[in-house]
């Protein structure tokens, strides 16, 4: 399977992954996040365990069990940690360690390395198994640059724990007692979501979900959520409709660990109203074919996010060639080159203004579309993303040793 990259990824990276799976060849990977379906997260191990599977490691991906109470938590744990203010108690942070410890004995934890994803999880390091030397990490995927000080507190109790702490950006960082490391997420080439479409498999998608394209398009793709704007994109839309003859299309998925989606995919349907250039799509979490045919038929895409851990769907974008805009927060800002690969915004009328600068100068778009895919080749891609966790497992494994045999 990792042959497949040859010629599509880096190298260096293929070169370097095949020697540190030589070094690891059938030692054993276990992941753990809180869904299967919906987010980028779940995404990545989609694609990642299989070739991990492949390259000679023994990689498994486990997903922790919890009741409405906990994703409830977790939810407004997540919210917190990227800032806003949210009401917690004594017993909701029990509940939360007592769903841990009973999904501690549901999932085997015996493994070589275990990377934990995000804070729900977390818990599961009260209960590693001292029976065998292992490498145990938490990996961060969201913005806590600026949490609410309380929740941080009670997260940081368990993360400090572990070997390695893994963050997306830099600046998420925190200051701990453990080696710190910095790791972006990545895309699948080759996946449904990102492979080549024919004309007719993009035509097709089209009228499926009856989008006209005898206009300019504007997309966001992205979980239906505050920190992702949703209303400041259609008030952008409108600003630039006034000008331009255009329709915005949104697109969402369900996430099974996120109670708030629906509620917010009504609010953004009642703010739409009658529009009927805005078109608003809740797609099944594996629509990936869908969402590769609406990103290839746009003119403009956006992620005008306010809060963001990454935005993936920016990479996803510049992978296709095309012009992107991006909210100048979390790791938005680390694939969006302003000027050269997209743009950077921070107003709705900022937004707009780039849209329309995109559409109205369509050799820039075609142009700045070309440097992003040659962007992301050379720092989004899954091999790369694969290339630093096994670089990291290998280092923190020998800690302190000298490893330039590799």
């Amino acid at each position: 399977m990792i042959r497949q990259y040859s010629g599509i990824s880096p190298k260096g990276d293929l070169l370097l992954i095949q020697r540190l799976c030589e070094k690891l060849k059938g030692r054993s990977f276990l992941h753990v996040n809180s869904t299967r379906e919906g987010g980028g997260v779940a995404e990545i191990l989609h694609r990642m365990i299989p070739l991990l599977t492949d390259l000679g490691i023994n990689a498994r991906w486990d997903v922790i069990e919890g009741d409405a109470a906990f994703y409830d938590f977790t939810k407004k744990t997540h919210n917190a940690l990227q800032g806003n203010r949210e009401k917690f108690t004594k017993k909701m942070w029990e509940h939360y360690y007592e769903v841990n410890r009973k999904n501690s004995r549901k999932i085997d934890l015996r493994a070589d390395a275990v990377l934990m994803h995000d804070p729900q999880p977390a818990p599961l390091i009260d209960f590693r198994p001292r029976s065998r030397k292992s490498v145990w990490l938490w990996r961060c995927h969201i913005d806590v640059s600026n949490p609410m000080a309380s929740v941080w507190t009670n997260l940081k109790k368990y993360v400090v724990k572990y070997d390695a702490a893994i963050f997306s950006v830099s600046k998420f960082a925190k200051s701990l007692p453990l080696d710190e490391f910095i790791v972006t997420p990545s895309i699948d080439p080759l996946s449904d979501k990102n492979r080549e479409l024919t004309e007719r498999e993009i035509n097709e998608v089209g009228r499926r979900f009856n989008i006209p394209r005898d206009r300019s398009i504007i997309l966001q793709v992205s979980r239906f959520d505050r920190f992702k704007d949703p209303i400041g994109v259609i008030n952008a839309y409108k600003i630039v409709k006034k000008y331009n003859d255009c329709i915005l299309i949104l697109v969402g998925s369900p996430a099974t660990d996120d109670p708030e989606g629906e509620a917010i995919l009504n609010e953004v349907k009642e703010y739409a109203g009658n529009d009927p250039d805005i078109h608003i799509l809740m797609l099944p979490p594996d629509s990936h074919k869908e969402i590769n045919a609406l990103q290839r038929m746009s003119d403009v895409i956006l992620q005008k996010s306010i809060k963001e851990g990454f935005g993936l769907t920016v990479s996803e974008a510049m992978w296709k060639e095309k012009p992107v805009i991006g909210g100048g927060v979390g790791g938005i800002p680390l694939q969006i080159v302003h000027g050269v690969t997209g743009f950077i915004v921070y107003s709705v009328e900022g937004a707009a203004f780039r849209i329309r600068q995109y559409l109205n100068n369509p050799d820039m778009a075609r142009r700045m579309g070309q440097n992003g895919k040659e962007y992301v080749r050379k720092n989004f891609l899954l091999t790369r993303q694969i290339r630093d966790y096994l670089s990291l497992w290998y280092s923190t494994m020998h800690r302190g040793k000298n490893v330039i045999e590799l």
